[in-house]
């Protein structure tokens, strides 16, 4: 079979494209780090690729608000290509500030790029801790249905991230991703306890760290795994931690997937 294709968005302000491409390659894609406009104007780009990533960083400075204004690009320029990339079963993902943008394009929670419905089902706010919270932090996987997870795995990843907070719209909206099993990861402790500051570093509402869409396809995330591919990026890995490279994991199971 073919190497599977990724493209990695990247526009102003995006700071973490090359560590994601490298991650990518690591995990067995061909991937290439691609500016915006260049999809824009020749969106047959998307024809050729399995996987699209939206990585971290502070895309056009977060001015408006975080990820808002990549994401209505998005919206209003790429809008029906995106919905064929996605139903056409291919792999969408958001880190951290990508995150933000597939939730305010509205590609999350419900796989669909609509700027009537986009961020009013669930956002990400500013952390609880009123600041920038950068640190490592414990995950449990929790969904069936999303394809870069193994479910009941506890995971070790960091994060880096001013506006993480998960805050759906109501109780039912809550609700609705639970039943529908896109929960993909909670924050958790070493223990694979959840609730509490120390488990979770955002209050994001119950613990909610990653989202996918129905199918399970489409993921977003505020935990960087582009930031854990190689043993000697984890803080404790001279004392023989670091060696299951959950972050590297992700990116394979995504090619997995595609095979």
């Amino acid at each position: 079979m073919a190497t599977p294709r990724a493209l990695v968005l990247r526009t102003a302000g995006t700071n973490c494209d090359r560590e994601t491409q490298y991650a990518l390659e690591l995990a067995g894609f061909e991937a290439q780090c691609v500016h915006i406009l260049r999809i824009t104007e020749n969106p047959a780009l998307l024809d050729e690729t399995q996987l699209l990533v939206l990585p971290g960083g502070f895309s056009y400075g977060d001015d408006v608000a975080a990820g808002k204004i990549l994401a209505n690009q998005l919206m209003h320029h790429l809008a029906e290509p995106l919905t064929r990339f996605v139903q056409a079963g291919k792999l969408v993902l958001g880190i951290c500030n990508g995150f933000q943008v597939l939730l305010k394009s509205g590609l999350l929670p419900w796989a669909k790029v609509d700027p009537a419905a986009a961020n009013r089902d669930a956002t990400l706010g500013w952390n609880d801790c009123g600041q920038f919270v950068n640190r490592w932090v414990h995950l449990r996987a929790n969904s069936d249905k999303c394809v870069f997870i193994g479910k009941g795995e506890v995971i070790s990843l960091p994060i880096a991230h001013g506006e993480g907070k998960f805050v759906p719209r109501d109780n039912s909206v809550l609700e609705t991703l639970r039943a529908g099993d896109q929960v993909a990861l909670r924050y958790c402790d070493a223990a694979d306890n959840t609730g509490g500051d120390k488990a979770n570093p955002n209050g994001s509402i119950d613990d909610i760290a990653a989202l996918c869409d129905p199918s399970g396809r489409v993921l977003g995330l505020m935990p960087q795994p582009e930031r854990f591919v190689t043993a000697t990026q984890h803080p404790t890995w001279t004392r023989g931690n670091g060696r299951s490279l959950d972050g590297l994991r992700l990116f394979q199971r995504a090619k997995q997937a595609l095979s």
